[in-house]
């Protein structure tokens, strides 16, 4: 702003020159205050390794459909593999690592910025899981599980415990033991998307031998009721490393083995590995339906299968190794098997249990993520040999990619 004065500033008092200032200053004058951005803006974290050391990034990008890779100069650097949840469009992004049990809040700002938000007292807004057995946070986004604003869950592997906190509070309510989880020299590990039935939380667990190659044949669910704040787990022995699961339109939840089980399957052999199967569980009464067994080959012309994806109405998605695009060789480790750009989309009806391949669907990598962009919009996850993650479009003709980024991305939240 310019002040005019037909006197020679030497005369002017300071006191003078203040009262100037003063009454030269109105409300045209002032600079107009920045536009608040109200478009999206999306949150992607990926782990980037460097001689065996691994650092995360946190990208920010107000549209999905971006023909470069996102850049990540300006990103926000978490060491070790980190991992963002939340709820979807509410600003709000929690971010862990696998350097310890501390999970921090962040908060979008009106100009699409992303910065740590503060507690009333000023302090980062942080909560550590330690207290209750938490010693690193890892897996992927989702063991991290949101029933409301002040009421979130973080299934740990590791410690064998449920950890109850409030989001808002940002402290730790209660934890509860997972009994059964332990199988002597089997490793555990999560499903890495959950399901909900009303209002209990279902989390398909898988086993696998802690030495050698093998599946632990044992399946069976973490099942959480939201309201008692209890969890249970029910187990099946028909078959293994049953970590996937989708809610069919009957109201009940079906499980599969993963293309990892898939490829153990297919690499080892029958003799040693527990035939990938489907399996159907009633989260109201707690129990499977042992009247009901798919042998997941059964479905799709006997080749190697494993996953389940949810699909458009009432359906879901399996995941079916190409062997005319990949050879597999004898000795072969299953999980290159299990990484390769070889896995097709198959669609399963889950009223008549028939399976159909989707011809438009590009072979991608049979571990993938479901992310939604919009109530019609889903993105898969696709990890290159070039340690980049494209996310493909599942609900286009073509599975297109939307974007790129260097790195893995295990978590993508829409954050407005």
């Amino acid at each position: 702003m310019k002040i005019r004065s037909f006197f020679p500033l030497s005369r002017i008092t300071a006191a003078a020159l203040a009262l100037s200032l003063f009454a030269g200053c109105n409300d045209d004058d002032k600079d107009p205050e920045p536009t608040p951005n109200t478009g999206p803006v999306y949150a992607a974290i990926t782990q980037v390794s460097v001689d065996g050391e691994s650092q995360s990034y946190i990208v920010l990008t107000d549209k999905v459909d971006v023909t470069t890779p996102l850049a990540l100069e300006n990103a926000i650097e978490v060491p070790g593999r980190a991992l963002g949840s939340g709820i979807a469009k509410n600003g709000l992004l929690y971010v862990s690592s696998s350097e310890g049990a501390v999970v921090t809040r962040y908060k979008l700002t009106a100009e699409g910025k992303l910065e740590k938000d503060k507690d009333a007292q000023g302090r980062d807004a942080e909560v550590s899981f330690q207290g209750s057995g938490v010693s690193s946070i890892g897996e992927y986004q989702h063991q991290f599980q949101y029933v409301s604003e002040t009421k979130a869950y973080y299934i740990d592997g590791r410690s064998g415990k449920v950890i109850v906190w409030n989001p808002t509070a940002m402290t730790v309510t209660s934890a509860i033991t997972l009994t059964g989880l332990t199988i002597e020299g089997a490793l555990s590990t999560f499903a890495t998307m959950p399901v909900r039935v009303g209002n209990k939380l279902i989390i398909p667990i898988g086993w696998r031998p802690s030495a050698g190659i093998g599946i632990t044949k044992q399946a069976g669910v973490v099942v959480v009721d939201t309201v008692a704040d209890t969890a249970t787990i029910v187990t099946d022995d028909r078959c293994g490393y049953v970590r996937d699961g989708v809610v069919g339109p009957d109201g009940l939840v079906y499980l599969a083995t993963e293309a990892y089980g898939a490829a153990v399957y297919r690499t080892a052999g029958p003799e040693t590995t527990p035939v990938p199967c489907l399996l159907r569980f009633n989260a109201t009464t707690q129990t499977y339906d042992r009247a009901f067994f798919r042998n997941l080959a059964d479905l799709t012309n006997g080749n190697a299968t494993g996953s389940l994806l949810r699909g458009p109405n009432g359906t879901a998605y399996l995941r079916v190794l190409d062997e005319t695009t990949y050879t597999v060789v004898p000795g072969v480790h299953p999980r290159p098997v299990a990484s390769a750009v070889a896995w097709k989309f198959w669609q399963l009806n889950l009223s008549t249990f028939t399976a159909t391949e989707v011809t438009t669907l590009p072979v991608s990598t049979g571990s993938t993520f479901l992310y939604d962009v919009t109530d019609s919009r889903t993105l898969f996850t696709e990890f290159t040999s070039t340690s980049t993650t494209n996310f493909r479009d599942l609900t286009s003709q073509n599975g297109a990619v939307a974007f790129s980024t260097q790195g893995l991305v295990f978590s993508f939240l829409q954050l407005r």
